[in-house]
């Protein structure tokens, strides 16, 4: 079962917070379960942690989150769309469904927004799962061409199966498109009068990613204090030197990796990211 609860900032925006709602095992009520907030990357959705988070809630209070510019959450045409604002979105949600101390797995932007909510407000989160996201900077270069293939999508799509195909296996921007990847980016477009387009605006997309991708992220990262996983995707963006390195900066890093997974770990492998991240879980948390 999958409910939706309303989180409401001080700025006036909604957002849109899903609970995976089935009992946890052993008796224990729902609220009274350890909390978990999944985060999810650009683009994303909550949904997109639906897998993750049916085995999550079997002991856990599993929580996903739609970031504001996403989902089902209010999308304001001049935001923000800075690093404090998702943050504080974070922050509101956790406070406000009463989840601290609260584990935090964020993939992509979203383990970004995890890691620095964890050093920012550490009264708040007991562990971290940081899912194929970079700690250094990325440079104009690549926010150039993240413009050039947004500029690139073939919009509308006539039919989902049309956006399955482009994503999946005609997208040029990628090297290895998968079955995987155009399952994701079919489950975030909505049907309009001309056709399929995405439910996020590309330039908010832009906007957001412009606030993290000119700066390095190491010193925050070297501020968490709570037990925190690094996973990677042996074919994803995250390079193993980086990843391992991470877990040296972070004070009580560890390191995992999901074999045959690209970006989109949990998404492209979740048995294989069930593996890497459930014992880590059982090893820091009190069901």
């Amino acid at each position: 079962m999958v409910r939706r609860i309303d989180v409401t900032r001080a700025d006036g925006v909604r957002l849109a917070a899903w609970e995976f709602a089935d009992p946890p095992k052993g008796g224990t009520d729902t609220e009274d379960a350890p909390g978990v907030l999944l985060l999810h990357g650009l683009m994303g959705r909550a949904s997109h942690w639906a897998p993750t988070a049916r085995w999550l809630s079997e002991r856990r209070r599993a929580i996903g989150l739609d970031q504001r510019g996403h989902g089902r959450s209010e999308k304001p045409a001049d935001g923000p769309y800075t690093r404090e604002a998702y943050v504080a979105d974070a922050e509101a949600a956790v406070e406000q469904l009463g989840l601290a101390p609260v584990t935090l797995i964020g993939h992509s932007m979203g383990a970004l927004t995890a890691w620095q909510l964890a050093a920012r407000r550490p009264d708040l989160v007991q562990a971290l799962v940081i899912c194929d996201m970079r700690a250094s900077a990325l440079g104009a270069a690549s926010q150039r061409e993240w413009d050039d293939w947004f500029r690139a999508w073939p919009v509308p799509f006539a039919t989902l199966a049309d956006v399955r195909k482009w994503f999946g296996e005609d997208d040029p921007w990628v090297e290895r498109p998968s079955p995987a990847r155009g399952e994701f980016f079919a489950e975030v477009m909505a049907e309009r009068a001309d056709g399929w387009r995405p439910v996020f605006s590309r330039r908010q997309m832009l906007k957001s990613r412009e606030t993290w991708v000119f700066d390095a992220h190491w010193d925050e990262l070297a501020q968490v204090q709570c037990p925190a996983l690094v996973v990677r995707g042996l074919d994803g963006e995250l390079g193993r030197a980086e990843a391992q390195e991470m877990v040296r900066v972070l004070p009580r890093g560890r390191y995992a990796e999901v074999p045959d997974a690209g970006h989109l770990v949990h998404y492209d492998q979740p048995e294989g990211w069930r593996t890497a991240v459930e014992p880590f879980l059982d090893g820091v948390l009190t069901p």
